[in-house]
């Protein structure tokens, strides 16, 4: 494809965690997720917001634009594309293609991965209906619904062959639609067989809201062993099934803060079982999938894939060898699967090797307005010093025992902070970790945070012997070392942990060194700029005003150190 003028394709995914992509000449030029533009938590349908911030972002227009692909669950635009939850920006006579929704997943994981050739397996709660699905052909398909079933039976997980630019398909399950009105205290909102499904009925029993899966996750360490002793999901033939039996005895769910705490013990020992059955269910659905295609290479796409536990337990107890989860394992990375799918697959652009960087916002670094604004917006009473050397001045204020907000380039694409909108802390003080939580998070004081430490460092503090730079994995401590760093050892004395090269961000690599001159360890607890409910912040403005109301001590915004009184 061989041309003077820039080749530019729009990947858009129009389900929750809405989201938009755009590569030029087959790399990520900018990619943004609709909640951080209209600061609704996981906010999708209508893309319009998103476009506009893509085209913006890369100085161009619609003329540009070779090719839209785009994904919805539900119709797959059957009555065009002029109206989506609201009037859709994209013009009459640019190319417009739709594709299935675990396509999309997948697309997003491969193509991202390090990997020449790999097996790619999807797992959500609800994909496309079977009559929607364009990637069936040549797959073994155990359910083949017909007629009016055909829109009743929707993806709950496929796998694929991919090698290259093409993305086979090997295998796809399918479930009925959920009822809606049925009594079961833990159903699925949408399919009836689905594990992520489970997972969302589950955190809605325990938890009472689904806008943060993760803390069922969280929750579960907390709870007794063997309390409920549950067979969730029966697994024949490869095949993932919810027994629902087992929620007879469940019908006293959660209804309130208070309640949730005066019954703690109740939640987490559901926490515990359905976790665990999530894991021993992805576990024996990976084995039975590598058996039809092996590969010693997995990639994993789709909600389940942010499981960071059960991601742990695939790579070391199925034939699997290496393993790749992308950033926005998500439904906001539909919208990256769609745009190389319409670049490698639909244009037959070349391979481009995509760099691994999750940091594909805007930047603002350079936008003295909007830093000026920031720096107005921070409140009276602070001192803002430009440091000469800001790294040695944050390691500084770290070791001190600050909280400090850090706002810098592009913002990370996908639900995890990985050092461009993070709030940083001494991972030595266990205290500081119940203190972000309630003045700073203002969230429950059960939620663990991550650690991000120099990647030559890793192995001394963790039982890690790969890279996780995307906190996509939960591993033990080392037990020397759980005492010493105990804001971000989790109650059962794993971490989620992000691993840091210098060659992937020499700037968050740079500070981890300078606070290992200061305190001896390369180590940072990293967790999301933003507080219980919000998305994470994306303008300079936002991190200010975050900084202002919040128990933050520093703040750091282009070469700016904001600090408010001792």
């Amino acid at each position: 494809m061989a041309s003077s003028k820039p080749v530019y394709v729009l990947g858009v995914g129009l389900s929750h965690n809405g989201a938009a992509c755009l590569l030029k000449d087959g790399r990520i030029a900018v990619a943004i997720e609709k909640e951080r533009l209209t600061k609704v938590k996981n906010d999708g349908g209508n893309d319009a917001l998103a476009i506009a911030y893509c085209l913006n972002a890369a100085g161009i227009g619609w003329d540009d634009v070779a090719l839209v692909v785009q994904n919805a669950n539900f119709g797959s635009f059957a009555y065009g594309n002029r109206w989506y939850r609201g009037e859709r920006t994209i013009p009459e006579g640019v190319p417009v293609t739709t594709i299935s929704h675990h396509l999309a997943h997948a697309c997003s994981a491969f193509f991202l991965s390090p990997f020449d050739d790999a097996a790619v397996l999807t797992v959500d709660g609800c994909g496309n209906a079977f009559e929607d699905c364009m990637d069936l052909d040549g797959a073994i398909l155990p359910e083949r619904p017909e007629g009016e079933l055909a829109a009743l039976y929707f993806e709950k997980d496929s796998y694929y062959a991919a090698s290259g630019s093409a993305v086979r398909t090997v295998f796809k399950d399918f479930s009925p639609l959920g009822r809606f009105q049925t009594d079961y205290p833990m159903h699925p909102d949408t399919t009836r067989h689905s594990i992520g499904g489970v997972y969302a009925g589950a955190s809605r029993y325990a938890l009472g809201s689904l806008s943060d899966l993760g803390k069922l996750m969280g929750l579960a360490p907390y709870g007794q062993p063997g309390a409920f002793r549950h067979r969730i999901f029966d697994i024949r033939d490869g095949r993932v099934f919810v027994d629902y039996g087992w929620m007879a005895e469940f019908r006293d769910r959660m209804r309130s803060a208070a309640d949730f705490k005066a019954r703690f013990q109740y939640f987490a020992d559901i926490a515990r079982m359905v976790q665990g059955e999530v894991e021993r269910a992805l576990v024996e659905l990976a084995r039975a999938r590598h058996a039809l295609h092996p590969s010693p290479n997995l990639c994993f796409a789709g909600g389940v894939a942010l499981n960071a536990v059960a991601n742990t337990r695939i790579l070391n107890e199925t034939p699997f060898e290496h393993m790749f989860v992308p950033p926005a394992a998500d439904d906001s990375g539909l919208a990256i699967g769609c745009a190389y799918h319409g670049w490698r697959t639909i244009l037959a652009g070349e391979a481009v090797r995509d760099e691994g960087s999750p940091f594909l916002g805007r930047s603002y670094d350079t936008d003295t307005a909007q830093i000026d604004r920031a720096l107005e917006a921070v409140g009276d009473g602070v001192t803002i010093d430009r440091p000469a050397d800001l790294m040695a001045a944050m390691a500084d204020t770290l070791a001190q025992g600050k909280t400090l907000a850090w706002h810098r380039g592009g913002a990370e694409f996908g639900p995890r902070a990985l050092g461009h909108r993070s709030i940083l802390a001494d991972p030595r003080r266990a205290d500081l970790r119940d203190y972000i939580n309630a003045q700073v998070k203002f969230r429950e004081d059960f939620r663990p945070f991550a650690p991000a430490v120099l990647a030559e460092d890793a192995a001394t503090y963790f039982d890690l012997d790969r890279d996780s730079p995307y906190m996509l994995f939960v591993v033990p401590v080392r037990e020397e070392w759980r005492s010493r760093i105990g804001a971000v050892v989790h109650v059962d004395g794993t971490a989620r942990v992000q691993t840091v090269r210098r060659e992937a961000d020499a700037t968050f690599h740079a500070l981890l060194t300078a606070f290992k001159a200061h305190s001896g360890i390369g180590m940072l607890l990293n967790t999301s700029l933003n507080r219980r409910g919000q998305p994470i912040v994306e303008t300079p403005v936002e991190a200010a005003t975050l900084f202002r109301d919040t128990g933050l001590h520093a703040l750091v915004v282009g070469p700016y150190l904001v600090r408010k009184p001792q």
